[in-house]
């Protein structure tokens, strides 16, 4: 059976990202497929009829949201008649769960066929969703092993795919080379601490200025180390800036980056960086790091009484266990932070075992995360039993042992 319509909804630019992919690997075995729904430049580029902007969902705070809410309201509408006119195979909605779930819902209450590409974080928190989720979708397409293990517990159908920046990293780097294409001085007698304060002004309110003085105070201590700050935007380059102007003895033994974090982090010997998606790219770039992150107090106060896990950083999540310090809110001062990262550098063979581990870890979400995709949706259209779909034990047992 030919897959011949789907209809995909991407919320955001690392949406049209796995759309693309997922795209690509559609039309490499049903050449004449054609596709709908929203996407962005890559997904144009992959032929989609995309009937609003991509960035028409792209909207980030609860005060932006209840802003643009009618208008959100009015373009779901608008995709479920057009999807139910059009009569796709399958609609697919990649990420953007607070838009895409409700969508997916109505259509398949009409008897539509759907799947949501990338899983909210409903294993930390609000994990009463998950009920929601059931009744939205045919199937959930996880990254990682331990949101599998959460959806098998909990009955709904699930495929784990595999990460894409696992497949995009190679298992082997080179951290020497990678010093010398970034001019950072020296190679086998200097160490190189990679910081990575967050991509939002608000992390670098709350964070910059403690990890500039923890880095502050261990290149006092330490005369062969060396720090690099990709910065992710021009406006934060221009945030680090002013704080790097308050601290003269740091910028002499810095450089400072446009982008390039990946790199910076090839180049490092160990990673100092604010919790999220980046804990896990240094973990496929084979780093040791430290996870900081610290928030307003009544924000802290409530993910408190409201996340369910027992760690915040995907490392630790995947393997189950502490691999990485996590020092959150009081506990990321910069003293503590110099301390930790202090016993890192001095711990050569704790370093060398967990860049070990971390490339295991690598090679077992390097799955060629879009073809498997491809398979899952491919069997959910043609009435088949899901590929890579797992039972509660399995699924724990991918995950570590343990489900959260």
């Amino acid at each position: 059976m030919s897959v011949r319509r789907v209809y995909v909804v991407a919320g955001e630019l690392s949406g049209d990202i796995l759309g693309a992919g997922l795209m690509r690997a559609l039309k490499a075995r049903h050449p004449a497929v054609e596709f709908r729904g929203i996407g962005g430049p890559r997904m144009l580029r992959e032929g989609i009829d995309s009937r609003f902007p991509l960035e028409t969902l792209s909207v980030m705070g609860l005060v932006e949201v209840i802003k643009h809410l009618p208008e959100l309201i009015r373009v779901r509408r608008a995709l479920k008649a057009d999807a139910l006119d059009w009569q796709p195979d399958i609609m697919i909605g990649i990420d953007a769960p607070d838009f895409n779930l409700g969508l997916e819902r109505q259509l398949r209450d009409k008897g539509m066929t759907t799947a949501h590409y990338v899983s909210p974080s409903v294993w930390a928190w609000r994990q009463g969703r998950v009920k929601g989720i059931a009744r939205s979708v045919d199937a959930m397409l996880t990254f990682l092993p331990f949101e599998a293990a959460f959806y098998a517990r909990h009955r709904v159908p699930v495929a784990f795919v595999g990460h894409p920046l696992a497949d995009e990293l190679p298992l082997t780097n080179d951290r020497d080379g990678m010093r010398q294409e970034l001019g950072l001085p020296g190679t086998n007698d200097r160490q190189v601490l990679a910081v990575l304060p967050g991509s939002r002004a608000n992390e670098i309110r709350f964070l910059g200025p403690s990890f500039l003085d923890a880095a502050e105070r261990l290149v006092r201590q330490r005369s062969s180390l060396h720090i690099v700050i990709p910065a992710a935007t021009p406006a934060r380059r221009s945030e680090l800036e002013a704080l790097l102007a308050e601290r003269p003895a740091l910028a002499e033994r810095l450089t400072l980056l446009d982008g390039q974090a990946r790199e910076a982090m090839v180049a490092s010997d160990v990673v100092l960086l604010a919790s999220g998606t980046a804990a896990l790219e240094a973990m496929l770039c084979h780093r040791p790091m430290v996870v900081a992150y610290r928030m307003a107090p009544a924000t802290h106060w409530l993910a408190k009484r409201l996340v369910k896990t027992e760690w915040i950083s995907l490392p630790n999540l995947i393997a189950r266990e502490a691999l990485v310090p996590e020092l959150i809110q009081n506990d990321a001062s910069a003293a503590r932070i110099a301390d930790t990262l202090a016993a890192m550098f001095d711990d050569s063979e704790g370093r060398a075992a967990l860049e070990a581990r971390f490339a295991a870890m690598h090679a077992g979400l390097q799955r060629d995360a879009s073809r498997r995709a491809c398979d899952a949706i491919e069997a959910l259209v043609e009435k088949r039993p899901l590929p890579d779909s797992v039972s509660p034990a399995h699924a724990e047992a991918a995950a570590g042992g343990r489900a959260p």
